[in-house]
C-alpha cells in the first residue's frame, strides 16, 4: 500500500479504482458502491491512518460512500464531485480528457495584473461556469487581466458565496462542476486572462462538514468566527496539511488555475517551526516551477503584517501579495462619511496618504476600534505590487446592514474619483463584479442552509456583526431566496447613461495605467505623497525613469484654489473627471500647463485629474497656464 497514491478515488483503467482515505479514528473502513452496481469492499490499514483498497467493476460516474467502523457512512473528504449535494454519494470522476487549448499560456507577471473578482451564481442570470464566458471579452476590452472567483468548492444547497464550502475537491454542481470550470478558465487563457481562484484553508462551513468523523482535522486549542480551527500544529497535523496542500496543487494541475487567494489567513493559528503558510507557497511555487507557468498566492489578512509576503529567507511566508483592507477602509471613510466599527480609526487625508506610502495606514500605531497597536513597520518601496486594493470587494458590500454598494453610498462624483484613486495607485488593483458601470443592485449575503436551527444561528451572527457599526434595522434573512435573487448583476445598466461613462472611464483609466511608464509599474520607489488637509487634496507624483505622472485627488465637497508643487517643465493633461464629458459641471483646469516648480489651479469638487509631464523638445504647448 502506498500513501503517496492521490487522496480520494483514482481511476485505474480497466474498470478498476482505487481509494485512499485518512481515517485515523476508524477502527475500519470501507468503501460502498451505492450505483450504478453495489458492492462493498474493505479498506487496508496502512501508517499514519490512512486506509486503501480497489475496486472492479467501478466506471467513472459510480456513486459512493466510505463506511467508518461498520455503520458511519460518509462522502469521500476529497470528493471531486458531489452530484447529490453535500450529504449524497460522491462520484467516481474519470481520468482528465479535457481538451485544453491553452499549452501556449505561461501566465502573467505581477506587476501586470488588474483584479475583476466575481461570484459565479450572481454575474450572470444562469449563474454558471459556462454563462460567464460571453462576458470575458468585454472585461479584456475593459482592461481586466485577472478574473478572480469567489469560492466554488462544493457548499450546502444552491446559494452561498462559497466560504461555507465543505468538500474543499469538489467543484459546486449548480455552478457547472469541474468541465465547467475547465472550459471557463480554458477560454479566460484564449483571451490573454487569468484566472485566480479563492480557497478557504482556515475553516469548513457548518452543514455538511463531515471531516472530524475521519481524523482530527480540527483542534480545540483555537477558535475562529467561524468555528473550529483547523488543526495544522498539534499531533497529526502532517496529514492535514497534506490534504490542503495537495488541494492547492489540485486547483493548479486539473484546472491550470493561475493563482489563488486565501481567505483570511489571520485565522489561521500554526505555532509550528515550519508554518503551514511557509510549508504551502513553497509547494505552490515549486509546483509552478514544474509546470512552466508564472502562479501567485495572494493572502487576505487584518494583521497588517507584510511578512506575509517576505521570502522565506527574510522569514516571511513566501507569498506574493495580500489585500490591503486599510487602502478601502481610507477611501470609502473619506468617500462616505462613515465612522462606525473599523472606520472609527479612519477619516483624515492623512491616512489615505499613509496607505499610499505604505500599503498599510496601520503599521504599528494605536487603533480606536481595536484598542492597542496594530500593524507591523512597512517594508521596502519595491514592494509596491505586493499589495491588492480595492474600492468595493464582496467583504464591504456584502456584509454591510443593507448590502449597498458604493454606488448607493456616494455620489456619481465620488465613483469617479474612487476609481481614479485605486486604478492610478502604485498598487495591484481589483475591481468587483459591477462596480466598473455603477451597478445598483445590493451583493447581500445569501445562504440555503437545510438545518433551520443553522440559519437562524447564522443570523443572529449578522446582527452581532453588525451592532460594532449600529447597524439594527435593515438586516433581511440570508436564507430567503430573494437575497440570492436581488444579488444578480444587470448588465444591461453598463450601456445606458451614467452607468456607461462610469465603465468607459475605467477603461481609459486602465489604459492610462498600461501606456504610461510612470503609472505601469506598481512600486513606491518613486512616489512622492503630499496632502493638504485643510484643503481636502492628495497630490500623488509617480515618476520612472523619464516618465512622470502627477495625479490629484480632490475630496472638497465645493471648487477650490491652490498653489501646487509641480516640477518644472511642460505638462499634459490626461485626465481630468471635472470636464463635461465625465458628467460634471466643467474644469477650469488647463488642457496644458507650463510650470516653473509651482502651479496654481481651480479644482472642481470631488474630482481627479492626471498630468503627464511631456519630454523636453524645445518647443512649449500651446494655450499652457504658468
Amino acid at each position: 500500500m502506498s500513501i503517496n497514491a492521490p487522496l480520494g478515488a483514482t481511476c485505474l483503467g480497466d474498470g478498476r479504482a482505487g481509494f485512499l482515505v485518512w481515517a485515523p479514528l476508524a477502527e475500519s473502513v470501507a468503501v460502498h458502491i451505492v450505483e450504478p452496481v453495489e458492492q462493498q469492499v474493505l479498506l487496508e490499514r496502512g501508517e499514519r491512518g490512512y486506509y486503501y483498497g480497489e475496486t472492479a467493476g467501478t466506471a467513472p460516474g459510480s456513486l459512493y460512500f466510505y463506511i467508518l467502523d461498520g455503520h458511519k457512512e460518509r462522502p469521500d473528504p476529497a470528493s471531486r464531485l458531489q452530484p447529490r449535494g453535500v450529504h449524497g454519494p460522491s462520484q467516481l470522476v474519470g481520468p482528465p480528457v479535457f481538451s485544453w487549448t491553452d499549452k501556449c499560456w505561461f501566465g502573467l507577471a505581477r506587476q501586470d495584473l488588474v483584479f475583476y473578482e466575481l461570484h459565479v451564481g450572481t454575474f450572470t442570470p444562469g449563474g454558471t461556469f459556462d454563462d460567464i464566458i460571453p462576458h470575458l471579452e468585454g472585461l479584456r476590452e475593459l482592461g481586466v487581466t485577472a478574473v478572480e472567483l469567489m469560492p466554488v468548492a462544493q457548499f450546502a444547497g444552491s446559494r452561498n458565496w462559497g466560504y461555507d464550502g465543505v468538500f474543499p475537491f469538489a467543484v459546486q454542481c449548480t455552478y457547472g462542476g469541474p468541465e465547467g470550470l475547465k472550459r471557463l478558465v480554458d477560454a479566460c487563457h484564449a483571451l490573454g486572462l487569468a484566472v485566480f481562484l479563492d480557497v478557504v484553508y482556515n475553516h469548513l462551513g457548518p452543514e455538511g462538514n463531515y471531516l472530524g468523523d475521519f481524523g482530527p482535522y480540527f483542534t480545540n486549542r483555537y477558535r475562529t468566527p467561524w468555528g473550529a480551527a483547523i488543526n495544522y500544529d498539534g499531533a497529526h497535523s502532517d496529514e492535514v496539511r497534506r490534504f490542503f496542500i495537495e488541494n492547492a496543487l489540485y486547483w493548479l494541475r486539473e484546472f491550470h488555475m493561475d493563482g489563488l487567494r486565501l481567505d483570511a489567513i489571520h485565522a489561521i493559528t500554526d505555532k509550528s517551526a515550519r508554518p503551514f503558510l511557509e510549508e504551502l507557497s513553497t509547494a505552490v511555487h515549486r509546483e509552478a516551477d514544474r509546470l512552466g507557468r508564472r502562479v501567485h498566492v495572494i493572502g487576505e489578512s487584518d494583521l497588517n503584517d507584510v511578512r506575509v509576503f517576505r521570502p522565506r529567507v527574510a522569514g516571511g511566508s513566501g507569498l506574493d501579495g495580500q489585500w490591503s483592507d486599510d487602502f478601502h477602509h481610507a477611501l470609502h471613510a473619506l468617500l462616505t462619511g462613515e465612522r462606525t466599527g473599523y472606520y472609527q480609526d479612519f477619516g483624515s487625508l492623512e491616512h489615505l496618504a499613509r496607505a499610499f506610502r505604505d500599503g498599510f495606514v496601520y503599521t504599528g500605531q494605536y487603533s480606536l476600534y481595536r484598542r492597542r497597536r496594530h500593524g507591523f513597520p512597512p517594508g521596502p518601496p519595491d514592494e509596491g505590487s505586493r499589495f491588492v486594493v480595492y474600492a468595493q470587494n464582496h467583504d464591504q458590500t456584502g456584509n454591510r446592514e443593507r448590502s449597498e454598494r458604493l454606488s448607493s453610498l456616494v455620489s456619481f462624483d465620488g465613483l469617479k474619483l474612487a476609481a481614479v484613486t485605486v486604478l492610478l495607485s502604485p498598487f495591484l488593483p481589483l475591481l468587483f463584479m459591477g462596480g466598473e458601470y455603477g451597478e445598483t443592485a445590493p451583493f447581500r449575503y445569501f445562504t440555503s442552509f437545510s438545518d433551520p436551527e443553522l440559519a437562524v444561528t447564522v443570523l443572529k451572527g449578522r446582527l452581532e456583526e453588525f451592532s460594532a457599526f449600529g447597524w439594527q434595522s435593515g438586516v433581511y434573512d440570508p436564507q430567503d431566496e430573494a437575497a440570492f435573487n436581488q444579488s444578480r448583476l444587470n448588465h444591461e445598466l453598463s450601456r445606458k447613461g451614467y452607468h456607461r461613462v462610469l465603465r468607459e472611464l475605467y477603461q481609459l483609466l486602465l489604459q492610462l495605467r498600461r501606456e504610461l511608464p510612470a503609472l505601469a509599474e506598481p512600486d513606491r520607489d518613486n512616489l512622492e505623497v503630499t496632502s493638504y488637509d485643510r484643503e481636502m487634496v492628495l497630490l500623488v507624483r509617480r515618476r520612472q525613469g523619464e516618465s512622470q505622472a502627477c495625479i490629484i485627488l480632490c475630496f472638497s465637497d465645493a471648487p477650490l484654489e491652490l498653489n501646487l508643487p509641480l516640477p518644472a517643465g511642460h505638462w499634459l493633461k490626461r485626465l481630468d473627471t471635472g470636464e463635461e464629458q465625465w458628467l460634471s459641471g466643467g474644469s477650469k483646469v488647463p488642457a496644458t500647463l507650463e510650470s516653473l516648480g509651482e502651479v496654481k489651479l481651480e479644482l472642481s469638487p470631488r474630482s481627479g485629474v492626471l498630468f503627464e509631464r511631456l519630454k523636453e523638445t524645445g518647443v512649449k504647448p500651446e494655450g499652457g497656464q504658468v
